[in-house]
């Protein structure tokens, strides 16, 4: 992309958009950050951001964005969709209207985000998406069903994109993060607050809070995770590289359970499951 072609990213509240605006704009981007509350965004502002209210769950508010970008620019350059966050537990105490929320941010927003942008792009004649999934994309956590389903998704229609924007000249990145030391563990615990703790999954649900807590703040999280900014740099490389990779895989973490996940029968993963989170029961 052109350097003076602009960037939106969404969710730069705080966490890996945040990282990624200030990353960018540092390297003498044009960039519009965004978030659902633009108040969060007058860090990045000060740094040079461009900022925006954006809600990838409101068509208006989406609408509003992509129109500001595009009646300045023309286009927007290069989409980095990466609002999203996780609902966790069983899959049988989460509420359908908690379900409906999870998707509605993680995967219908970044299709609406993404269907708003091309055809700019595509009268353009160039673009670039870069849609922010995880390791969660190919492998399955228990108590993690709802999110992983939603990046598991977002593996589909990114490949699938791909494919069928490649001939105008427009690209589709996909980035598969895995631990990364933000509030994405609490904020997947704070999701569970609403869950039925004297329901038969109560024990279940609280025991995935734990281990999630644990996993996050352990020593391996430190050796095999990674911060915002290692997803940020990766952000940068897949938005202005001549030829892109369709995915990239940030931090140790992701590239050992990818590939671990690739070659353990079914079985064998359950048992491996075991060790680490209790097995719901009467």
């Amino acid at each position: 992309m052109d350097a003076g072609d602009a960037i939106l990213i969404t969710g730069c509240s705080s966490g890996i958009g945040a990282a990624a605006a200030a990353d960018l704009v540092r390297h003498g981007h044009t960039v519009y950050a965004t978030a659902r509350k633009p108040e969060t965004l007058e860090e990045l502002a000060e740094a040079g951001c461009r900022t925006l209210a954006l809600d990838v769950t409101d068509e208006a508010s989406m609408s509003a964005a992509v129109g500001a970008v595009e009646a300045e620019h023309g286009a927007v350059g290069a989409l980095v969709n990466n609002a999203g966050y996780s609902q966790s537990g069983a899959v049988e105490s989460v509420s359908l209207d908690d379900i409906r929320r999870q998707f509605e941010t993680n995967v219908f927003g970044l299709v609406r985000m993404s269907q708003l942008v091309l055809p700019g792009m595509r009268k353009a004649g160039r673009g670039r998406i870069v849609n922010i999934g995880s390791m969660g994309g190919k492998l399955t956590f228990p108590g993690g069903g709802i999110y992983h389903a939603t990046k598991h998704a977002v593996e589909a229609i990114s490949d699938a994109m791909r494919f069928e924007v490649q001939g105008f000249g427009i690209q589709v990145v996909l980035i598969e993060p895995g631990l990364i030391t933000t509030e994405f563990a609490n904020a997947a615990t704070s999701s569970m607050s609403g869950l039925d703790g004297d329901g038969p999954y109560g024990h279940f649900n609280n025991a995935v809070a734990d281990t999630m807590d644990s996993i996050y703040r352990s020593p391996v999280a430190k050796v095999l995770g990674g911060g915002p900014d290692d997803v940020a740099e990766t952000i940068r490389k897949a938005v202005t590289a001549d030829k892109p990779r369709p995915r990239y895989t940030v931090t140790a973490s992701a590239k050992l359970a990818i590939a671990q996940r690739r070659i353990t029968p079914d079985r064998v993963w359950d048992l491996a499951m075991r060790t680490q989170f209790s097995v719901p029961r009467p």
